[in-house]
């Protein structure tokens, strides 16, 4: 029996519209053979994000200029926030006493607190009369970079500080700061770079051996990734700077060989951690296969000490005692604490949490000066990124910024822009409830530095916030510039108090985020640490828990260690 002439043209459709169907899925199955699971990622996060920001429909503003005054230039006593914002660890029983501001790995709490549990027996043992009058110790926990800062700006000045490397005492001799050496080592630790044991294993089977050199050569080569931390406020970040800068000029940190080193070096550094506790957790992430440490840290942390192989490198961070006072009595104090804590008691417990670790390590590199520190920190500063950085901040001008948040955030903006390199590219959008494009993007030149200020000063809060609006119109401004100028780095700024509350939410853009791969900074006033620490995490941005006092520094060390 014979089809009907209706069947026929039935089943020649279905098997047209079934080899049509076959063809799609063929040509979805096979368009990315070839291609990089990152690749796919960030095409479907492009498109995704396209579609958003359609809907999100910005706005641009006119830019407007301002002046940009010598009152804009750096005054480190005008950034750093009021002392007391640092925790004072040990408290004396009696109206006099010496102020000592100590690294944190010695005046924290349990393996990190040997020098304040030597200061509390120092005091309950009833400190030291000099000349009739009973002293005892105050020990304030402040980093060293930052304690450096406080006595050469005067801002505050303690009677003694205790860094955790004479490196800074040098810097200080530098600032025409006069101190006096009380203890040229309280205790010893050693900087060192930690490296992942099978990265280690490998390592040493291509070179024979592992130092500094080797690392520092395979990153440069691609061949691992390396982080290291703040050279402006961290010890173990700036020796490892000098490190670098000594091996890879043979002795002479600014010859040309040295240079040109350490920029093949950090163009495979992805990117300097503001805080060791960002870095430790960009580690145990797999972003870095080495490191920077202290010994002391490394071995009280069991899975650090597990996992990784200690490498030392550098200068010894030997802890002296400085005093920065010339009161006759207050230095007979500083004297008697020095020799307390040289006591066997004292050196036995520095031994139990760590210190005085015994190693075949010596340092043979030669001495430098506090100006030669200053100038490296300043080469660092200058050539850190390797290539130029593709930078958007997105500010928060909702309501609930009104008043001393907003204020802090346009003033640490402003006093920070003048540690934001030239040859980097800058952008500012502002949300509330709509997203508003204040700066578009260009070359942080002196105009737009003009128009960078204007624009900050322009913001007014008021309505709603959509983040992640701002967020996503921020990241698309980003990935259009990175067509112009492919080889440059992305970055994101967040300046909010991270309460959401109207627009897309964290789940709808935290695809788009991760696929495009863009690090999120994130600085909270007064803010929902957590909201803001969730977009920051997702590819290894650091989150800012900042207040109105002490925003404009932390601002400006986080642009001096991304921007």
């Amino acid at each position: 029996m014979k089809k009907s002439n209706t069947g026929k043209k039935v089943y020649v459709v279905f098997v047209a519209i079934i080899s049509l169907v076959v063809m799609i899925i063929g040509l979805a199955a096979t368009k990315n053979i070839g291609r990089s699971e990152s690749d796919v990622n960030k095409e479907e996060s492009l498109r995704k994000l396209s579609k958003m920001v359609e809907r999100i429909e910005p706005k641009e503003s006119e830019p407007v200029k301002a002046i940009v005054s010598s009152t804009d230039k750096a005054n480190i006593s005008r950034e750093l926030p009021d002392i007391n914002s640092h925790e004072v660890v040990v408290t004396p029983k009696t109206g006099n006493y010496v102020e000592i501001y100590s690294s944190p790995e010695k005046a924290g709490k349990e393996k990190d607190g040997w020098l304040t549990e030597t200061a509390e027996k120092f005091n309950n043992n009833g400190g030291i009369t000099v000349n009739g009058v009973q002293y005892n110790v105050l020990i304030r926990n402040v980093s060293s970079g930052q304690s450096v800062d406080y006595i050469s700006s005067g801002k505050a000045v303690p009677d003694a500080f205790t860094p955790s490397s004479d490196l800074w005492k040098l810097m200080l001799d530098a600032d025409g700061v006069k101190s006096t050496v009380i203890a040229d080592s309280m205790v010893s630790n050693e900087a060192g770079l930690c490296v992942a044991n099978d990265v280690y294993k490998s390592l040493k089977s291509q070179y024979g051996n592992v130092d500094v050199k080797t690392i520092i050569d395979a990153t440069a080569q691609g061949q691992i990734s390396t982080g290291y931390t703040n050279p402006f406020t961290s010890s173990a970040g700036l020796n490892l700077l000098v490190s670098i800068l000594y091996e890879y000029g043979n002795g002479d940190i600014f010859s040309n060989a040295a240079k040109e080193g350490f920029n093949k070096f950090q163009q495979n550094v992805p990117y300097v951690a503001l805080t060791t506790v960002q870095m430790r957790e960009s580690a145990d992430k797999g972003t870095f296969d080495a490191f920077v440490s202290e010994y002391q840290t490394y071995i009280n942390d069991d899975k650090m000490s597990k996992d990784y192989t200690f490498v030392p490198y550098g200068y010894l961070h030997n802890n002296p005692l400085v005093a920065t006072t010339d009161d006759a009595n207050k230095l007979e104090v500083l004297k008697a604490f020095g020799a307390y804590c040289a006591s066997d008691e004292a050196k036995s417990l520095a031994t139990e949490y760590g210190f005085n670790h015994e190693s075949n390590y010596k340092c043979d590199y030669k001495k430098l000066s506090g100006d030669n520190l200053r100038e490296a920190q300043t080469f660092y500063k200058e050539n850190k990124n390797g290539k130029p950085v593709v930078c958007v901040f997105v500010t928060d001008v909702s309501g609930s910024m009104l008043g001393a948040p907003i204020a802090a955030l346009q003033s640490s903006l402003i006093n920070a822009m003048q540690y934001i390199n030239k040859n980097n590219y800058i952008g500012i959008v502002s949300y509330s409830d709509d997203v508003n494009i204040l700066l578009p993007i260009k070359e942080f030149d002196d105009e737009q530095q003009s128009y960078f200020k204007g624009a900050v000063q322009s913001l007014r809060p008021s309505g709603g916030t959509a983040t992640f609006d701002g967020v996503c119109v921020a990241l698309d401004m980003v990935e259009k510039q990175l067509e112009k100028t492919p080889d440059a780095s992305p970055v994101i700024f967040v300046l909010s108090d991270g309460a959401t509350n109207t627009g897309y939410r964290f789940e709808d853009v935290e695809d788009v985020i991760k696929g495009l791969k863009v690090p999120v900074y994130t600085i909270g006033y007064n803010a929902d640490i957590d909201a803001l620490r969730e977009i920051s995490d997702i590819n290894e941005g650091a989150c800012i828990n900042a207040d109105t006092d002490d925003i404009m520094y932390q601002v400006k060390m986080l642009f001096n260690s991304s921007l």
